[in-house]
């Protein structure tokens, strides 16, 4: 078995039930033995059998629901100025809405949030989120301060929930209240020029903060399998956004031969990429988090930043089949065709950083189809919308039975019974903390999978 290369893609699947049962045996040992083995505790981990599994709550879910709200109003921000300068508008508002999510679910992660308490923190923080959806239609005209308003009064809230953490005001929380939280109703004060400035810098702000804190943060112990849950679902609701970009636009029109097929294209488009994630890389991010020996900087990289990229780019997807779909037979201008296309190369492209992030590997298939949807899109430029998506769709169905078969294919040349240190040793040497630049640990040289990720 060779000990270098990359680990063959599509071994995820198979490298994580080994991992489990490795896992399970690990801990059965540890809690026979009474004691935790001697060596420096990895940054953020926990002992085995610390804490059961934790769960997303009820009210976290009823919260999700206001954010859906806030991407249908960024994608409407989007949908009406579409140049570069629009696209730049958009994801300065969009980065307070997500932080603003990425803070409650952070909040939600290292504490126990099913109390009362807690419960009426996470509602006012949804509700603060809700005026910021409210006021994003207006945000470079008479609204600009009930957004920065808004922002800022959930930054309070989350600080103020998180009170009794010595110094917690000394991290990004602080930086919400005390630098982003005012830039941001500064900003509205403004005229749309200084605005969008002001704003992108509170935006900075806000994701330089776990960089700029990243030695405070190494104390913070968070859940593993908390976190990839929420995200995904935060994505899962950016995807929900491209539905409603089909059948708003399709609901609207006469629906002939032409428009449904424009209709099934598009649906095709959107479900190849949530397979692209929930069948080929949630399980993987999932474990990567698990076994990594920094849970800090792999939340940080790979949720708080790799999903920003992620849900952004389905954003511009979903406003790109509203251009589309309701006039299949026009031309694109290249702003729809930046869009549908730029939007989904993004997508596919932090596929490639993530995978990077956890398993120092190419994603290459990934890559691959991204530069292809790239390179296809000035020839769109010119064409009919419905061969725009029909092309797309193709890509995409091509991509994923590609990836399929090279799981099968790695699942069929794995010898039965080989452990995860068998079957994967370079995911193994690539996420040692020698690789990472981490501190070693208990879980130096842990088994991690690499997949298509």
């Amino acid at each position: 078995m060779s000990t270098t290369g990359e680990l063959p893609v599509g071994a995820e699947e198979s490298a994580v039930r080994a991992g489990e049962r490795s896992e399970e045996r690990q801990s059965e040992e540890r809690q026979s033995a009474g004691r935790r083995p001697e060596g420096k505790q990895p940054e953020g981990k926990q002992q085995a059998g610390e804490a059961p599994e934790k769960r997303v709550t009820w009210a976290e879910l009823y919260f999700d629901l206001i954010f859906v709200f806030a991407i249908t109003q960024v994608s409407g921000l989007l949908h009406h100025r579409h140049d570069p300068l629009g696209i730049v508008q958009a994801l300065v508002v969009f980065v307070p809405v997500y932080w603003c999510w990425v803070g409650t679910t952070v909040q939600a992660n290292i504490r126990d949030v099913d109390t009362p308490r807690d419960r009426l923190g996470i509602l006012a923080v949804g509700f603060t989120g809700l005026v910021m959806a409210l006021a994003v239609p207006g945000a470079y005209g008479n609204r600009g301060v009930l957004l920065g308003a808004g922002y800022w009064a959930a930054r309070v809230v989350l600080l103020l929930l998180l009170a009794r953490i010595p110094g917690v005001w000394r991290g990004p929380y602080g930086v919400g209240v005390l630098v982003s939280g005012p830039l941001l109703v500064a900003g509205g004060l403004l005229p749309e020029g200084p605005r969008v400035c002001l704003w992108a810098l509170a935006a900075l702000c806000d994701l330089s903060g776990p960089v700029v804190f990243r030695r405070k943060l190494a104390a913070v112990a968070y859940h593993p399998s908390h976190m990839p849950e929420r995200f995904a679902l935060f994505l899962l609701v950016a995807l929900g956004e491209s539905i409603v970009g089909i059948g708003a636009s399709a609901a609207a029109v006469r629906l002939d031969a032409a428009e449904l097929v424009a209709v099934t294209a598009a649906f095709t488009i959107s479900a190849g990429l949530w397979w692209q994630y929930f069948v080929f890389a949630a399980d993987a991010m999932r474990h990567a988090v698990t076994v990594a020996d920094s849970r800090r900087d792999m939340v940080r990289r790979v949720f708080q930043y790799g999903h920003l990229a992620l849900a952004a780019a389905v954003i511009a997807v979903a406003v790109g089949f509203g251009e589309t779909v309701a006039d299949p037979r026009r031309a694109l201008g290249a702003a729809s065709v930046g869009l549908l296309y730029g939007g989904c190369g993004l997508y596919l492209l932090t596929f490639g950083y993530t995978r990077w992030m956890m398993f120092r590997s190419v994603a290459t298939t990934r890559i691959v189809a991204a530069a292809v949807v790239l390179a296809l899109a000035p020839a769109m430029v010119r064409w009919p919308a419905l061969a725009a998506l029909v092309t797309l769709a193709v890509v995409l169905v091509v991509l994923n039975v590609v990836e399929h078969r090279r799981v099968n294919a790695a699942a069929a040349a794995e010898p039965a019974g080989e452990t995860v240190r068998e079957t994967a040793p370079d995911a193994a040497r690539e996420t040692t903390p020698e690789a990472v630049g981490e501190p070693s640990g208990e879980a130096a040289g842990a088994p991690v999978v690499g997949g298509p990720v």
